[in-house]
């Protein structure tokens, strides 16, 4: 895994998260490409890094870099992938992976033709206890899941002066909360309890119709400090709840807000199975609650000694150490360079891939027509 070079597209929130990560890795970072030459050397000198590119096309001629992150705003994640893909390079994209299901179609087509990795942060599966929490749905050990149920909310678009190039269509979708945040849960459930959602009944909202846009640059998650301010139309989700049909029969349903306060990034939820019950929330990661009828309820606290034999290697301090959301980037990271470091492509690949970001476009195509049909929609 030493010998991979990488490179980082975007250094904005979640660009930094990702760069962290690959230090604590030990992956050797070539360089970064910014949005603009004069963002991309300001950027340089902020993180120690000797390189910027110029453009996308020098990053994808550079044949020193193996693998590059792509931490973009949605709407140039199709192309900047795809030319990746196409120069040779392995991809780690953000979600949402592409703008619409054509495009991930195409971008899974691509990788698989060119024997490429591509893999979407879907970091949240990488918290120790999501990963202890998978371990013992699969060993039975709260029978069959029947009920699936949970919320992932925020509270950083509260105010009608909050803005964020996501509330932009033509940048970040026609889906907003549920691309977001929706799907991290989405995918986070559907890997736990090992099924997949096969029907959706929406209920979208955008309960913040009209948003104060500042005249310059917003940072995601910090307040804009600009006195001017355009009055604009949102047309995309603040708000969401879906019914969701699993395969087994399984029923659940899922609520996202971004304008929940109090509630900086709260992601519960909550397995009902035949045997017990398992529920975790972000805000307390290091607990795992187990529900059961005959006996008393357990907290279980994040301790590898304490874990099964499939999680423990995802927790890399002792017990009593906490391990939060940067953590989760690492043991992701983890995956899959040692993956594209073993080179074998038809292996099982353990970590969200181009189809799983695929998958979690069909699932928003879904959810979109539904609330907008209001009524139930199946994944074809």
């Amino acid at each position: 895994m030493s010998n991979l070079r990488t490179a980082v597209i975007g250094l904005g929130f979640v660009g930094r998260a990702h760069l962290e990560a690959l230090r604590r890795r030990g992956i050797a970072v070539q360089g970064l490409l910014g949005s603009s030459p004069e963002r991309t050397k300001e950027a340089c000198r902020a993180v120690n890094l000797e390189r910027g590119y110029r453009s996308l096309e020098e990053l994808a001629q550079d044949q020193s870099v193996d693998v590059v992150h792509i931490c973009t705003p949605n709407h140039v994640h199709f192309e900047q992938s795809k030319t990746l893909l196409e120069a040779g390079k392995h991809v780690m994209c953000e979600k949402p992976l592409a703008m619409d299901a054509r495009q991930s179609a195409e971008l899974v087509s691509i990788a698989g033709k060119r024997e490429r990795v591509g893999g979407v942060t879907y970091n949240l599966r990488y918290y120790p206890l999501c990963q202890e929490a998978r371990a013992m749905v699969e060993r039975g050990l709260i029978g069959e899941p029947r009920i699936v149920h949970g919320s992932f909310l925020q509270d950083w678009l509260f105010y009608p002066t909050d803005w964020n190039w996501r509330l932009e269509t033509q940048l970040g979708g026609d889906l907003k909360a549920v691309s977001d945040i929706g799907t991290h849960w989405l995918d986070l459930l559907m890997w736990i309890t090992g099924r997949k959602v096969t029907e959706v009944c929406a209920d979208l909202a955008t309960m913040i119709p009209v948003r104060n846009k500042p005249r310059g640059r917003v940072e995601t998650f910090q307040k804009a400090s600009n006195a001017e301010f355009d009055e604009v139309k949102i047309a995309t989700d603040d708000y969401a709840s879906v019914l969701l049909r699993f395969e087994g029969n399984t029923r659940g349903v899922m609520t996202v807000s971004q304008i929940s306060a109090g509630r900086k990034t709260r992601l519960w939820w909550e397995v009902d199975g035949s045997e017990g019950s398992l529920a975790w929330n972000s805000e307390e990661p290091n607990t795992l609650w187990i529900g059961k009828r005959s006996e008393p309820n357990q907290d279980m606290i994040k301790d590898p000694t304490l874990m099964s034999p499939e999680a423990r290697g995802y927790a890399a301090y002792p017990g009593g150490h906490p391990e939060g959301y940067p953590d989760t980037f690492v043991q992701l990271f983890k995956d899959f360079y040692a993956y594209i470091a073993v080179g074998d492509w038809q292996a099982r690949r353990n970590f969200p891939t181009f189809a799983t970001g695929h998958e979690e476009m069909l699932l928003c195509d879904a959810i979109a027509r539904s609330a907008k049909e209001r009524r139930w929609v199946a994944l074809g």
